[in-house]
């Protein structure tokens, strides 16, 4: 199994990983977003734009999530950096312990999820999923908009998210939404 090193770009460690022999073999990305209660901006935007109904999810929603989370899960980057949690149906119950989670239902399928978990005013959206026929659509952007929404009328004011560099639906969906990348991690192997 190969030793991982994961380090922030900026971090004096890169060098000298490099010159000990280690190669970039990941990258990963972090980004914040400042709630301004009452501000219309891309949240607004992203959740008019949208085609689906969006709610928050109650624990009866468990099966339906584990579904979506099954079914999107190949989309989802892999990486020592990002490791997405086993997604049994016990671990999707378990969520509603720690975060809140909000669907994108089209009728009354759940086609889309986010679940943003919260300290005092810092919320963390901790995973989106899309199924793979609503991708493209406007769906991701407008659940986790509508996500922030909800944890940011309810007193949450600075957002993290991260993603894999190369899932470029989180990062397109953090861009669209107003969130700064201000955060870059590099995953070397020896």
């Amino acid at each position: 199994m190969p030793e991982f090193e994961i380090v922030r770009s900026d971090s004096p460690r890169v060098p000298e990983l490099e010159a000990a022999g280690y190669r970039l073999v990941d990258e990963a990305w972090g980004a914040r977003l400042r709630f301004i209660p009452g501000a219309k901006g891309a949240l607004d935007d992203a959740i008019a734009r949208a085609d689906v109904t969006l709610a928050e999810l109650g624990r009866e929603y468990a099966v339906a999530v584990f579904e979506l989370e099954t079914a999107s899960n190949a989309a989802h980057g892999m990486t020592p950096a990002m490791m997405r949690r086993d997604r049994s149906l016990a671990t999707i119950t378990e969520l509603w312990d720690e975060s809140r989670l909000f669907g994108a239902l089209d009728g009354n399928r759940l086609v889309g999820v986010a679940g943003v978990s919260r300290d005092g005013e810092s919320a963390e959206v901790d995973f989106a999923s899309v199924l793979t026929d609503y991708r493209g659509q406007g769906v991701g952007v407008a659940v986790v908009a509508y996500a922030i929404l909800e944890v940011g009328n309810d007193g949450a004011r600075d957002f993290h998210t991260g993603g894999p560099a190369d899932h470029s639906a989180s990062l397109a969906t953090a861009r669209a939404l107003g969130f700064t990348i201000d955060e870059r991690w590099l995953t070397y192997s020896r």
